[in-house]
C-alpha cells in the first residue's frame, strides 16, 4: 500500500477517547472534525479540534449510531478519514465498508476482519486454526438445554453460557448443576438477544481462578505484526474492568513471549491491520491460557501500555491507516517500569453504582510525576444521563509495581471532584488491600470479598 497524506480526521466518538485522538492528531499536524451531539457542543472535543459538526440530538442511537449521518457530515467537511474510537460504531463492519464506499479511510482494521473477530463462535474456529489454545467447550453454538447438559457432561461442571454476539458480561451465565441449565439458558438467551439483536449462545469451561490477561498488537499494510506486552484486566464487576496494569504481576517473561506468540499467530491469520487486542484467560494454578475474544479496535486501558512501551498507539493506527510501517519491530520493543489504570466512573459504589449524572462543581486534578490523566471533564462540565458514566482514567507509571500502587493511591486522594459521586473510593480500597498488593487478583475477587452483587 502507498502512504497517503492525511490533512484532516473526522472523529467519531465523544468523550475522553475523542479528545485522545484529538491530541494524538495535533501531533502529527493534522486537521480534525469532531462529531458532536447536541448534548456535547459545548465540550472539550468539540473547543479541541479544528471544526466540530453536530450530528443529532442528545441520544446516541439519534446521533453517535448514525452511520448514514457520520459519513455524510465527514464527507461535508473535507475529511480524509474516520477514527471510530471505541464502543458506538467502532467494530461495525457495517460502518467501515461504507466510509470505504465513500472514498474515507476506516481507521481500524478491514470489514471482514471485524466480522470474524466480531462473531464469537467465528473467533473461537479461526484461533485454533490459529494454533492458540481453547478452553474446553462446544466448539459451536448451543440451541437447547440438552445440548448445553451434554457438553457440561462430557467437560464437567462448572461451566460458562455465553453469547456469540457479544460481550461485556451480557448474555453470560455460570451453571453450576444440571438443574440450573433451563433457567440460565433462558435469561442469557433473552439477555443476548435484547443486548445485541442475538440470541445465539455457546458453552465453554469455567475457570474458576481465572486471571484475564489481555495482548496488545499493531500491525501494518506491509505484513509486519508486533505485540506490545500484556495488561492484567483482572479487577472487574459484572465482567466490567475497574482497574487495570501493565506488566500483569503473574505474567513472566516465558510466559509474555507465548501469550504475545499466539496473539501475533491470530492477527496473522486474519490478516490484521492497525491496533488490535486479544484477551486471554490465564489460569492462576497452572499458568495454562486460553482464548477469550479479540477487540478490533484501540481499548479503554490502552495508556498502560503506552507508559511501559513509550509507544502512541492511536498515532499508530493514523500511520497505518495512511498506509505507513510500524515504527517498532518485535526486537526494539522493551517494557519499562510499571503503569496502573483507574476508571474514574460518575457512580455511587455504595448504592450498587447507580449512574451519578449532574454538574462538576469542583474538578482539581492530581498533578506531579508519572502522573497522566485522560479526561473530557473540567470544572462546569454537565455528566450527561445520555452515555457511559466514565468521566476520567487516572494513569500512573513507576519504576516498579509496589511504587506504582502508592503513586495511585497519592494520585487518587489529591484528585477532588464534587457535583457527582465517583467510583475513587472503590479504587482506593482495592489499591490498599493486601490481596492486590501481593500479586494482584482474580476476575471474581470483587464478588467473593467484597460481597459485590454478581
Amino acid at each position: 500500500m502507498t502512504p497517503k497524506t492525511f490533512k484532516r480526521i473526522f472523529v467519531a466518538n465523544r468523550g475522553e477517547i475523542a479528545v485522545r485522538i484529538i491530541r494524538a492528531c495535533e501531533k502529527l499536524g493534522l486537521e480534525t472534525v469532531a462529531a458532536v451531539s447536541s448534548a456535547d457542543t459545548d465540550s472539550m472535543a468539540a473547543r479541541m479540534a479544528t471544526q466540530s459538526v453536530c450530528i443529532g440530538p442528545a441520544s446516541a442511537a439519534e446521533s453517535y449510531l448514525r452511520s448514514e449521518t457520520l459519513v455524510t457530515a465527514a464527507r461535508a467537511t473535507g475529511c480524509d478519514a474516520i477514527h471510530p474510537g471505541y464502543g458506538f460504531l467502532s467494530e461495525r463492519a457495517g460502518f467501515a465498508r461504507m466510509c470505504a464506499e465513500a472514498g474515507l479511510i476506516f481507521i481500524g482494521p478491514s470489514p471482514e476482519a471485524i466480522e470474524q473477530m466480531g462473531d464469537k463462535v467465528s473467533a473461537l474456529k479461526i484461533a485454533k486454526e490459529a494454533g492458540v489454545p481453547l478452553v474446553p467447550g462446544s466448539g459451536g453454538l448451543t440451541r437447547t438445554a440438552q445440548e448445553v447438559k451434554r457438553v457440561a457432561d462430557a467437560i464437567g461442571f462448572p461451566v460458562l453460557l455465553k453469547a456469540s454476539a457479544g460481550g461485556g458480561g451480557r448474555g453470560m451465565r455460570v451453571i453450576r448443576s444440571a438443574t440450573e441449565i433451563d433457567g440460565a439458558m433462558r435469561t442469557a438467551v433473552q439477555e443476548a438477544e435484547r443486548a445485541f439483536g442475538d440470541g445465539s449462545v455457546y458453552v465453554e469451561k469455567y475457570v474458576g481462578r481465572a486471571r484475564h490477561v489481555e495482548i496488545q498488537v499493531l500491525a501494518d499494510t506491509h505484513g509486519n505484526v508486533v505485540h506490545l506486552g500484556e495488561r492484567d484486566c483482572s479487577v472487574q464487576r459484572r465482567h466490567q474492568k475497574l482497574i487495570e496494569e501493565s506488566p500483569s504481576p503473574v505474567v513472566d517473561p516465558a510466559l509474555r513471549d507465548r501469550l504475545g506468540s499466539a496473539a501475533v499467530a491470530l492477527a496473522r491469520r486474519v490478516s490484521y491491520r492497525g491496533a488490535g487486542t486479544v484477551e486471554f484467560i490465564v489460569d492462576e494454578d497452572s499458568s495454562d491460557f486460553y482464548f477469550l475474544e479479540m477487540n478490533t479496535r484501540i481499548q479503554v486501558e490502552h495508556p498502560v501500555t503506552e507508559m511501559v512501551t513509550g509507544v502512541d498507539l492511536v498515532a499508530e493506527q493514523i500511520r497505518i491507516a495512511a498506509g505507513h510501517p510500524l515504527s517498532i519491530t518485535q526486537d526494539e520493543l522493551r517494557i519499562s517500569g510499571h503503569s496502573i489504570e483507574c476508571r474514574i466512573n460518575a457512580e455511587n459504589p455504595d448504592k450498587d453504582f447507580a449512574p451519578s449524572p449532574g454538574r462538576i462543581t469542583r474538578w482539581e486534578p492530581p498533578t506531579g510525576a508519572g502522573i497522566r490523566l485522560d479526561t473530557h471533564c473540567h470544572e462546569g462540565a454537565m455528566i450527561s444521563p445520555y452515555y457511559d458514566s466514565m468521566i476520567a482514567k487516572l494513569i500512573v507509571h513507576a519504576p516498579d509495581r509496589a511504587s506504582a500502587i502508592d503513586r495511585m493511591i497519592c494520585a487518587l486522594e489529591e484528585f477532588r471532584i464534587e457535583g457527582v459521586d465517583t467510583t475513587m473510593s472503590i479504587s482506593r480500597t482495592i489499591l490498599n488491600d493486601p490481596a492486590f498488593r501481593d500479586r494482584g487478583v482474580t476476575t471474581r475477587w470483587l464478588e467473593e470479598e467484597f460481597l459485590l452483587p454478581a
